[in-house]
C-alpha cells in the first residue's frame, strides 16, 4: 500500500506542475522561484518517487528512505536544469530535439529567466518578445544575450550544487556497489551531453 500511496501522490503532483507549467507558458513573468516550482513538480517528483520506491522495497528504514527521497528530488532537479542547457547548447542529433525547442514552446527556463533578471533592456526585451510569442526568429541575439550574461554557466552552477545535494543526501548509506552507482548518477546529471 505504501508503493501505491507513493505512486498516485507522485501522479498527482506532477499532473499539477503540468498545469503549470501550461500556465507559465508563454509568461515572461515567471521568475526563478516559479520555474524550480515546476521542475520539482514535475521531474523532480518523479526521480523522487523512484528512489523511493527503491528504498521502501529495501526495507530501509524511515531515514535511509527520506535521504533517498531527497537524492532522488535534488538529482531531477539537477537533470532538468542541465536539459535546460541544453536546449541552447545541445546538438540536435544527441539531445533528440531541436535546439530551441523550449524558446520556440514560449517556456520561460532558467537560462532566459536569467537574461530577462541580468540582461541589458535591449536583451530582456527581445527574450520577453520571444517568450511571449513563441518564436525563434530572433535566436542568434538571443543566444548572444544568453552568452553575455552567463546564463548558462549559472544554470549549470545551480544543477551542480542540486547534484552535490543529491550526493550528499546519500551520504549515510554505506560503502557498496549500488551506492557508487547513486553517486555516478549524480556526477553524470550535471556532465552529460544529451
Amino acid at each position: 500500500m505504501r508503493v501505491m500511496r507513493v505512486l498516485s501522490d507522485a501522479t498527482n503532483v506532477i499532473a499539477e506542475g503540468e498545469v503549470l507549467q501550461l500556465i507559465n507558458c508563454n509568461d515572461p513573468d515567471v521568475d526563478e522561484a516559479r520555474y524550480l516550482q515546476v521542475i520539482r513538480y514535475k521531474t523532480a517528483r518523479l526521480f523522487e518517487a523512484a528512489a523511493q520506491l527503491g528504498a521502501i522495497l529495501a526495507g530501509a528504514t524511515p531515514a535511509i528512505e527520506a535521504g533517498a527521497a531527497e537524492y532522488g528530488r535534488r538529482l531531477g532537479t539537477a537533470f532538468q536544469l542541465i536539459d535546460d542547457v541544453l536546449d541552447y547548447s545541445g546538438v540536435t542529433a544527441d539531445i533528440g530535439k531541436n535546439v530551441g525547442d523550449d524558446l520556440r514552446e514560449g517556456k520561460p527556463t532558467l537560462p532566459l529567466i536569467h537574461v530577462l533578471a541580468h540582461g541589458s533592456p535591449a536583451e530582456r526585451d527581445l527574450v520577453r518578445e520571444a517568450i511571449v510569442n513563441g518564436h525563434t526568429e530572433q535566436f542568434a541575439p538571443i543566444m548572444a544575450a544568453i552568452d553575455r550574461t552567463g546564463a548558462l554557466t549559472y544554470t549549470r552552477e545551480r544543477a551542480r550544487l542540486e547534484a552535490r545535494a543529491a550526493a550528499d543526501a546519500i551520504a549515510s548509506l554505506p560503502a557498496s556497489p549500488f551506492k557508487e552507482a547513486l553517486l555516478y548518477f549524480s556526477t553524470y546529471s550535471i556532465q552529460r551531453d544529451r
